[in-house]
Order: structure tokens, then sequence, then C-alpha cells
């Protein structure tokens, strides 16, 4: 069966990239709407009503006002915005840690942030398996491509090219932090310094973790063991051979490709320890996840039509 989809927000970076991703899928059906029309009410709300399932590609107060317009039971909705990631009734769109089923099941779905996919991804399951302590107070480093910005940061960077770093969230607020802390379960926010550089996109997110300074804190083979073995049946997640002679560098390029999976890297010994998160801002970080998420909720293995490696 043919399930009909609407993008609502589909000019924006990742509404056109998740178009992009479905363009050529027959298991799916697009809702358009005509440009005079995209931002008519009615006419959105008709769309929302119309389709089997909505996918939400827009500011978070406009994504709350798309939500409240759904009047039937059987819309399903995908949020690629932060208006519900922590909220009561929805779904977080990371099966590999929520879980396949959930997702498939679920009505509504919250995509996660691009930098706590890669946080969480890395830390989350060694929580679990209790190798690090949920009561040590993480410090999370992470780069961005700049098209995660939305389209006012774009201009911005490919208008003035003399920026090559930003630096921002100094004030320590930043929005991704709650759903970093709840869908780990640690008992301290994390100090999240996150950053932009002059590339379109691509994301490296790091967790420095001084194993040796933590009581009970496993070392860094222990903890690739837990990676490896947790994502072993996961089609989007990589998790990099542990070996004697660790690469002498991580690059992001600026001519990256499109691509849909996530790589992850443990380096380091019985004393510190370097967790790294390779990921594409615009891909497994937005619309990837978008599509991975609706790929469940139709019944279609979760990689289909995406991209796993770079």
């Amino acid at each position: 069966m043919t399930l009909s989809v609407f993008v609502d927000g589909a000019a924006g970076t990742t509404g056109l990239e998740i178009r992009q991703r479905l363009a050529s899928r027959k298991e799916f059906s697009l809702v358009v709407l005509s440009d005079e029309n995209r931002k008519d009410l009615a006419a959105r709300q008709d769309a929302l009503n119309a389709s089997d399932v909505a996918i939400l590609c827009l500011p978070d107060d406009a994504a709350r006002e798309a939500v409240a317009m759904i009047d039937n039971q059987t819309t399903r909705v995908i949020d690629a915005s932060t208006a519900h990631r922590v909220a009561d009734g929805w779904t977080y769109g990371f099966p590999e840690l929520i879980g396949q089923d959930t997702v498939a099941n679920a009505k509504r779905v919250s995509n996660p942030g691009c930098y706590p996919t890669g946080f969480l991804a890395l830390l989350t399951p060694l929580l679990r398996a209790n190798l690090l302590p949920a009561s040590w107070p993480y410090s999370v480093h992470a780069i961005s491509g700049y098209s995660g910005g939305g389209n006012a940061l774009i201009d911005r960077f490919e208008s003035d090219h003399s920026i090559a770093w930003r630096g921002y969230g100094l004030a320590l607020g930043h929005k991704h932090v709650p759903e970093m802390q709840q869908y780990s379960g640690l008992d301290h926010a994390p100090n999240f310094a996150p950053a932009v550089v002059d590339a379109h996109r691509g994301m490296v997110v790091e967790i420095p973790v001084p194993v040796g300074a933590i009581e009970g804190a496993a070392d860094a083979k222990a903890l690739h063991t837990v990676l490896s073995d947790f994502y072993a049946d996961a089609p989007l997640v990589q998790v990099a051979d542990f070996g004697d002679a660790p690469p002498s560098e991580l690059l992001l390029r600026k001519d990256a490709r499109p691509w849909d999976g996530l790589s992850l890297h443990v380096f380091g010994d019985a004393h510190n320890v370097r967790l790294i998160a390779r990921l594409d801002n615009l891909g497994k970080g937005a619309s990837g996840a978008a599509v991975q998420s609706l790929n469940l909720m139709a019944g279609l293995p979760e990689q289909t039509g995406l991209t796993p490696s770079a």
C-alpha cells in the first residue's frame, strides 16, 4: 500500500532533503502544495489531515501549531523540530536506542537533534551496561557544518568567507541539552560546547572521558566491545575497529556527499578515552533520521532508500 506523505516546511534545508530522499520512492506519494499555498493555513490543514504521515520541518512554534491543526485520528506525525523531543506522548525517533518496534508503532515521532544523535549513540549504551556512571559530569565538544543552522546561517557563511569557526551556545542553555540528559539518563546536564565550521555539511561529536579518574569506569577496549555488540545489527551505524594503531586524523570535507549513517570511534587506554561520532548533520542528524522513522512506520526495513556509508 502506498502511503501519502506531506512534508510541511519543504522549502527549508531539512524538508528539501527529505523530499529528495522520497522523490523516487514508489512506497510513498508526496502531497505537494504550490508555492502560493504552502504558507496558507487552510491549505496546510487540508494537506495535514489528508496525509497518512506528516513530516514537520518547521520552527518549534509552527510545529506545535501544525500538530494542533490535525483533527483526525489517523494522520501520523514525524516532527523534525525541537518542539516535542522531550514532550509527553511523543516517541523519540532513535530506533537503535528506543527500539525499532516502538518507532514503527508510534503515532507521534520526534526526530532527534543532530548533536544529540552523536552524543546519545556513544554514551547511552555504555551507561546502560554500567561501564560508565550516570553521575559523572560529562562534557561534549562538537562541530557542525553550517547547513544545520538554517537559511540565515547558510547565507551568513556563504556571503562572509572570512568566517572559519563559530562557537555558540555560550550561555550554556542550548536547546539540545534536555534531550541529551533525558535519553541518556545522566544525573547532570552535560557541558555542551558546540561550534560551526566552514563546511556545508558534516558533524563530529566528541566526549572526552578520563576513565582512570572515574571509579568503576571501564577502559577503552571494553567500551569499544560494548558499542560494537550493541550496534551489531544496526544497518545505519558502524563502529570502527579498535586497532593497536589509531588513525592519524579524522576529517570533515567541504565536498562531502549526503549520507545517512553514523560512524562511531573509540580511542584511548585505561586512563583517557575519546568517544567520537561522525555523521552528516543533514542525514542521520535530520532528514535521513526522519526517513528512517518513516520507513519503520510504513513497515519497511529502516535503511530502505538511505545511504549507510559516506
